[in-house]
């Protein structure tokens, strides 16, 4: 399906460019969606990605005999691949389970819903999936719309690997004071988040309160740019999922 996507994306792109035919306006990244559907449960794709998509999926399939855990979600997650300190914490805690990253830059709960149904993770039998998403959406979309995006990935993946425990985040906090419009939408969302699991087979953790000082505004030797973890701060996520890796694929 994903070979006969891009096909009709170039098919496309090569009519739009023959001398006889009016210029076509560029596609939106999103498709436009019935008024009153949550675009967070609609699987969407991104052109800009889908080199990049394609390239870890076949990482994937490369490590399908072997890997035990896959990460999934955003910016979040795909820091990991970006520093040489989270690379080597990387190295050191999950290297040695053949772990997958598919995380993407930018991607909401819709993206990872588009990349599972291109056939991301085919083929894998992993013990633990690990994800965090949700962020990109905060004033996109309602707070229940952002969980029920959340759940919408959860189910996707439980299907496709019903053997896997799910360990999923509460969303990390963004900009300085506790009071700021994003901080308490992203703590209202964490709340439903934590409802949806079970304790067992479907785990949440939230650590974000460690990235806060006492008065609740961010810790910027943590997070310098109020947004994304720095080299400690990747320690400390690591430190946070560390128990439940080792309970789950062995320490």
């Amino acid at each position: 399906m994903r070979r006969y996507t891009l096909l009709i994306f170039g098919l496309l792109l090569s009519h739009a460019c023959a001398e006889d035919l009016p210029p076509v306006a560029p596609m939106p990244q999103y498709a436009t969606l019935p008024l009153g559907t949550n675009s967070a449960i609609f699987s969407t794709g991104k052109f800009d990605w889908f080199e990049l998509m394609e390239a870890q999926i076949e990482t994937g399939r490369k490590a399908a005999a072997t890997c035990q855990i896959i990460f999934d979600g955003d910016s979040y997650m795909a820091g990991w691949r970006k520093t040489s300190k989270s690379n080597s914490i990387w190295n050191q805690h999950y290297a040695k389970f053949n772990a997958v990253n598919f995380a993407i830059d930018g991607d909401t709960t819709s993206e990872i819903l588009w990349r599972l149904l291109q056939g991301q993770g085919e083929g894998m039998h992993p013990k633990l999936i690990d994800l965090m998403v949700g962020s990109n959406s905060i004033k996109r979309n309602s707070s229940a719309e952002i969980a029920e995006g959340v759940k919408a990935v959860i189910d996707a993946y439980q299907k496709r690997f019903p053997d896997a425990v799910i360990l999923f985040h509460g969303i990390l906090p963004r900009n300085d004071k506790p009071d700021d419009q994003f901080r308490v939408q992203i703590k209202e969302v964490n709340t439903m988040l934590a409802k949806l699991a079970d304790g067992k087979k479907v785990i949440f953790i939230d650590f974000g309160d460690k990235f806060l000082q006492p008065d609740g505004t961010i810790n910027r030797n943590l997070m310098p740019n109020l947004l994304t973890p720095d080299d400690m701060g990747y320690q400390i996520w690591a430190d946070a999922i560390q128990p439940i890796i080792d309970k789950i694929c062995g320490s």
